[in-house]
């Protein structure tokens, strides 16, 4: 059995509102929810939290992540990366198919499930990736046990590119799941690096980055991929928009949604001659108007979802030449706080904990909501802190927001009503759960 918690008199973001109230939480869910001035009569064994000027969240629920495993886990790992997400305040996460074996049938995908029902701090589930040949697996995805189909229509870290008409067509026409895609022409991206090959040879710069996965590339790949959803009437969410044309594509179709990822919603391209490879990501961070445009479209509405795309590789491999360095950083542990140094309490609550939990159908989590599992954050909003290397958990050991002040602290996270981080410190003797969907 759970321990039981009674966290009392929090400031309480759920559903557009703020409220101080209280909670009692017993056997791994929300047993009740007290208003302002209830005395309700709680156990006597039950752990009193006082969250006085403290902000209670329903858990951050990351749709977008690359844990490394398996294949590549001298990066990162499902037991490393979800001690930096449990600390980070996000209780659920989602995680990307291109491993090595890529995630393209439904036994590796159940091996992986079985790797995270032993080491993950987090409530997971995991993507099938599509390739050009496994139709027929994706065509058997049992839609409650599993969330969506992963579709690469650029090259990218674990190169799982689909590139045949016919066979996208087929996707678009007959998936059970939602299709999340990424969305980068990969014909304009080749053309663009044999451009600056010819022009600079081996010695280029990270600031180029911005302009071999160019704004061309993201916006033909965008409206490409919303032109198929359309005709098949498909559910389409498309990943990590990085342009200001790109959020005007959205808006007008229920079925078809966008993300919008931390490195694009933070960096823009002054930032590649200070950090250089070390924001290098795909689609590429671009500029400072893209950046103001995406916050504005999430502000608006216009993009439904906030994720982290943590991507963890090593220093040693972000140190390489830039033809040679891998694109992705690592951002989930301190996504929340910087997020909220942007957008009120509200806003970070909708697009991180409601919105993905609704736009998946999963059962009973991202609200704060009676009968649903604790899946809880404490934020102290008045504490200043900086970023440092040495704070990082995830395997790799850096942050490319390393020196950044914020003033968001989190303090406890639940974890379907365990406490598995409390002021910086992990209990690992708890783990999450699998992730199921309506």
């Amino acid at each position: 059995m759970n321990n039981s918690y009674f966290i009392q008199q929090a400031t309480m973001i759920n559903e557009g509102l703020s409220a101080q109230g209280s909670l009692f939480v017993r056997n791994g869910v929300i047993e009740e929810i007290y208003a302002q001035g209830e005395q309700p009569q709680i156990p006597s064994d039950t752990t009193i939290i006082d969250a006085r000027g403290l902000l209670l969240f329903p858990g951050i629920i990351d749709t977008h992540v690359h844990f490394r495993e398996p294949g590549a886990t001298h990066k990162a790992d499902i037991a490393a990366e979800t001690k930096a997400a449990v600390a980070g305040g996000i209780t659920s996460f989602m995680d990307m198919p291109n491993n090595s074996p890529a995630i393209t049938s439904l036994d590796l995908l159940e091996e992986k499930f079985e790797r995270a029902t032993q080491t993950s701090l987090a409530n997971y589930s995991f993507y099938l990736g599509a390739t050009n040949e496994n139709l027929e697996e994706i065509k058997k995805i049992n839609s409650k046990k599993i969330g969506g189909v992963k579709l690469f229509l650029g090259s990218s870290t674990g190169n799982m590119l689909v590139n045949d008409e016919k066979t996208l067509s087929a996707i678009f026409a007959e998936s059970p799941v939602l299709i999340a895609a990424h969305c980068e022409d990969e014909t304009i991206i080749q053309r663009n690096i044999a451009d600056f090959k010819s022009r600079y040879g081996e010695n280029i710069s990270a600031k180029f980055h911005s302009l071999i996965r160019s704004e061309e590339a993201c916006v033909q790949s965008t409206e490409h991929t919303i032109a198929l959803a359309e005709k098949y009437n498909a559910q389409l969410h498309v990943l990590h928009l990085t342009t200001a044309k790109e959020t005007t594509l959205f808006g007008t179709h229920a079925k078809i949604t966008a993300e919008a990822c931390i490195p694009q919603l933070w960096f823009c391209d002054d930032d590649y001659e200070r950090l250089q490879n070390f924001v290098k990501c795909n689609p590429a961070i671009k500029t400072a108007n893209d950046r103001n445009a995406l916050r504005n479209a999430v502000s608006k509405g216009i993009i439904t979802t906030i994720a982290s795309d943590h991507a963890p590789h090593t220093r040693d491999e972000k140190l390489q030449s830039y033809w040679n360095a891998p694109s992705g950083m690592p951002s989930l542990q301190y996504s929340l706080p910087l997020m909220l140094e942007i957008f009120s309490p509200e806003t970070v609550v909708s697009k991180m904990c409601h919105a993905p939990a609704l736009l998946f159908n999963m059962q009973r989590r991202g609200f704060i909501r009676k009968g649903y599992y604790a899946d809880l954050v404490l934020v102290n909003p008045s504490e200043k802190w900086t970023i440092t290397d040495d704070t990082v958990l995830s395997k790799c050991g850096w942050t490319p927001y390393a020196e950044t002040t914020l003033q968001h602290k989190i303090t406890h996270t639940f974890v379907n009503g365990n406490l598995v981080a409390e002021n910086g410190k992990i209990n690992e003797t708890y783990k999450g759960q699998r992730i199921l969907f309506n």
